[in-house]
């Protein structure tokens, strides 16, 4: 089943590129699939169906395929958990984020989290590398370009995903959310 979340993977975001840079998708859901099993590893749990959804987590947002194509390779378990990772582009940044956070509180399916961390690390790691290089050029590729915002969504994140703070990858997470964020938003807090 990994395997051949890969290969649908590959083939859905074939000619893709990660946001401002020549660097292919494909790498991202790669390392997303790899966070997750890591993170499974440290729960004492092997969970195939997790791992590929990690593997295909933006498929559904991203790419052509939808969920009757992912259904006729996968199991439901496997949709549903990318279903979850799904944002609804019709909503506005805001709104899509808000939406992520609090539906993180509420839900109690581990999975889901395993999913998303996967997910936001992979993404966090990224920005942490480009805004090294960049500075705040970095937040110019991005559809919310304030960093501002940028910082409540990850930070909010952190407490949303508390639920895996035993893990390596959360440990990881959250210190680079604070290495990009937390003085940016220390010195924001004293100007409102």
């Amino acid at each position: 089943m990994i395997e051949q979340a890969v290969n649908v993977a590959n083939k859905a975001h074939s000619g893709q590129y990660r946001k401002g840079t020549n660097i292919a998708y494909i790498i991202h859901p790669l390392e997303a699939g790899a966070i997750a099993s890591s993170i499974l590893t440290q729960l004492g749990k092997y969970d195939e169906e997790v791992i590929s959804a990690s593997f295909l987590h933006d498929v559904l947002e991203d790419t052509e395929m939808t969920e009757n194509d992912l259904l006729e390779n996968f199991s439901e378990r496997t949709v549903f958990l990318v279903k979850e990772q799904s944002e609804n582009k019709a909503h506005s940044w805001k709104q899509r984020k808000l939406h992520t956070i609090n539906h993180l509180k509420e839900i109690n399916d581990i999975d889901v989290k395993v999913v998303h961390l996967a997910d936001k690390l992979s993404n966090m790691r990224s920005i942490h590398r480009d805004y090294k290089k960049l500075g705040d050029k970095l937040w110019e590729r991005f559809n919310e370009k304030r960093k501002s915002e940028q910082g409540w969504y990850y930070k909010s994140l952190v407490e949303s995903l508390v639920d895996l703070k035993g893990t390596n990858e959360y440990y990881e997470f959250e210190k680079l959310v604070d290495n990009i964020f937390s003085w940016f938003l220390a010195v924001s807090f004293l100007f409102y």
